[in-house]
């Protein structure tokens, strides 16, 4: 289990560099500009990806899609991170695994459990309950950051169950297009705010986008080397993760920032866990 250990650590140290950019006014989309092209330098190196075959042109626009989302997904996961803290951005993102089972039942009609529709209920009462402490209202933009990652999250994750099915390409190498795309993207973004005259370049955000490309790429790394070494129980690594990245985002979050929970958080957080396991049984799925 060291290779899930390593996953949850630095999991939870991309959340740590995402809530410091708020503290040390470092521009957080710059910096998550910049983890891109370091996720794919170094997904080059670690995976050798194999371009013997091209993507298709569907296979490039899934890409393309998938790049989008990565990158928007991203900020709105710092802006979380930022104003509704760690803890439930963490909830937020690992309870999304809730998006894929509906969509399970409802795109590929698969027949739910009681088990799984248990699962769905005490994850959904994990989301209400989940809501930042002290903020009421949906006016407020900082409410709907964890709502927004929950769904893009989830989306996300759908997509990228699509990848594992492509007849030709790989997972790892259809990553590093990814990486490429979302980096050419994000740049392209940069350079037309650059011309609007609204982007200052940060130096101090470059560097720490790399340092968050670093642990990004860590995160993915040593989860599929997790799954790999566990290819008969991968229940096991999607839950151990999941649980993992929120016990320590919490630890994290309480010890290090000073974050709040009230008695429903707490009960969010309980029902989050509990979720989690449930939805990993294999009678489950």
């Amino acid at each position: 289990m060291i290779y899930i250990c390593i996953a949850i650590i630095c999991s939870v140290i991309v959340s740590i560099n995402l809530k410091l950019f708020k503290r040390y006014h470092t521009n957080a989309y710059q910096a998550i500009v910049f983890n891109y092209p370091t996720a794919a330098l170094l997904c080059l190196i670690g995976f050798k990806p194999d371009f013997d075959v091209l993507p298709s042109t569907n296979e490039w626009a899934l890409f393309a899609l998938i790049a989008a989302l990565l990158l928007s997904i991203f900020y709105f996961i710092g802006q979380s991170v930022a104003h509704s803290g760690i803890i439930l951005t963490a909830i937020a993102q690992r309870l999304s695994l809730i998006i894929p089972v509906l969509a399970a039942f409802f795109l590929f009609n698969e027949h739910g459990t009681t088990l799984k529709l248990a699962g769905l209920a005490l994850g959904f009462a994990a989301l209400y309950a989940s809501k930042p402490s002290g903020k009421t209202g949906l006016k407020r933009s900082d409410n709907w950051y964890p709502f927004i990652v929950f769904l893009g999250t989830g989306l996300i994750d759908i997509l990228f169950n699509l990848l594992t099915k492509l007849p030709v390409l790989s997972f790892t190498t259809s990553l590093f297009y990814i990486f490429i795309i979302a980096a050419l993207f994000g740049f392209a973004s940069l350079y037309v705010q650059y011309q609007k005259g609204v982007l200052k370049f940060e130096v101090k955000a470059a560097f720490a986008g790399v340092v968050l490309g670093l642990f990004n790429f860590g995160s993915i790394y040593f989860y599929i080397k997790a799954l790999h070494l566990e290819s008969h129980r991968p229940s096991v690594v999607f839950s151990s993760l999941d649980i993992g990245v929120i016990f320590l985002g919490s630890l994290v979050g309480i010890a290090l920032f000073k974050e709040k929970l009230n008695t429903l958080n707490r009960a969010g957080l309980l029902l989050a866990l509990i979720a989690i396991v449930i939805l990993n049984l294999p009678d489950a799925v």
